[in-house]
């Protein structure tokens, strides 16, 4: 791994030990929640809007970091999504007209979301970038950005894909126009050496994915690599790889609990981790430090919450908590 990679670890650890000092909720139950925050002032609401589609387990461990900072701050936790860029904006605009007390958005198709977060903050509500775009969330308005670098993700990606001995790979984007994922792919090209050519697949419809990534081993038998950029289409590519015949290696972006058993058991050679349900925690637990302390973590620029590269030697120390949901 490179340096900076190795820095978003220490930056994330470091992170980490920050949200745990920050303020703990009242208990109680509803009388609780109907009380004042450690900090003061009432209870605070806070949206957050993804370009999550359908059944993709990376959006549940972002929602289940966001949920329990909400717990701990006493936050009443809302959120909403949509792939589409346009419908996404469309969402955040209905928060900005229920006046919540921040909202935390992707910025996987900025173009389609730079009005609504100027109205946002025109109207005095803080807004946090999450995943993807951090390279505009400063010029947007947003107050920061918990995610990890793409393109030094990518680099990380291509070199480990390269060092598995593939010299001939695709790379399977599930979202066309998503700035992040072409910009893993676009990394992963950089450092990988060989020839790796973006496949453009329907990633909210999983057998048009497996025919698609069927298709191209079919249409090109030396095909020895796949990287995807999320876990539901590394089990899927498995799938293809086995019912093909194929010595293709799989690699991957993002994980969850059935990723882990893949790379233990070998079917998988590696995924890079963003940790996603830090970034979920991170968002929250800054707009509550915002409102009640003035605090910005990072100091206005990225926090970065991976990439970190797991392989089979290292996926059991990792199983207890993508078990458990927080990896």
């Amino acid at each position: 791994m490179n340096r900076r990679s190795t820095g978003a670890l220490v930056t994330a650890a470091a992170l980490t030990g920050l949200l745990t000092l920050s303020a703990c909720s009242d208990s109680g139950g509803k009388k609780a929640e109907e009380k004042a925050t450690e900090g003061g002032g009432p209870r605070l609401k806070i949206a957050m809007v993804t370009h999550s589609g359908p059944g993709d387990t990376f959006w549940d461990i972002v929602q289940k970091g966001a949920k329990a900072a909400a717990a701990k701050d006493n936050v009443e936790f809302q959120y909403a999504a949509d792939p589409d860029g346009g419908k996404q904006a469309q969402l955040v605009q209905s928060f900005v007209d229920k006046k919540v007390d921040g909202i935390i958005v992707t910025l996987a198709k900025p173009d389609a979301l730079k009005d609504v977060v100027s109205k946002a903050t025109a109207a005095k509500i803080p807004v946090v970038s999450i995943n993807s775009g951090a390279d505009v969330s400063a010029k947007l308005g947003a107050i920061a950005h918990f995610g990890q670098d793409e393109k030094i993700a990518g680099e990380a990606a291509g070199k480990q894909l390269a060092s598995s001995g593939a010299k001939n790979a695709i790379c399977v984007i599930h979202e066309q126009g998503n700035v992040g994922l072409e910009d893993r792919c676009a990394g992963a090209k950089a450092t990988f050496g060989g020839k790796l050519e973006n496949l453009f697949v329907q990633g909210t419809n999983m057998p048009q994915v497996k025919s698609s990534v069927a298709a191209k081993l079919q249409a090109d038998k030396g095909i020895d690599g796949i990287l995807t950029l999320g876990a539901p289409f590394a089990a899927t590519s498995v799938d293809v790889v086995k019912e093909a015949n194929s010595k293709a290696k799989i690699a991957t972006f993002d994980m969850n609990k059935d990723l882990v058993a893949q790379l233990k058991s070998g079917a998988i050679e590696f995924a890079v981790d963003q940790q996603p349900y830090l970034q979920g925690y991170g968002a929250v637990d800054e707009l509550w430090l915002l409102k009640h302390n003035g605090n910005v973590l990072g100091g206005g620029r990225p926090v970065l919450t991976g990439p970190a590269i797991v392989t089979k030697d290292t996926a059991a120390a990792i199983e207890p908590f993508a078990n458990k949901g927080t990896r």
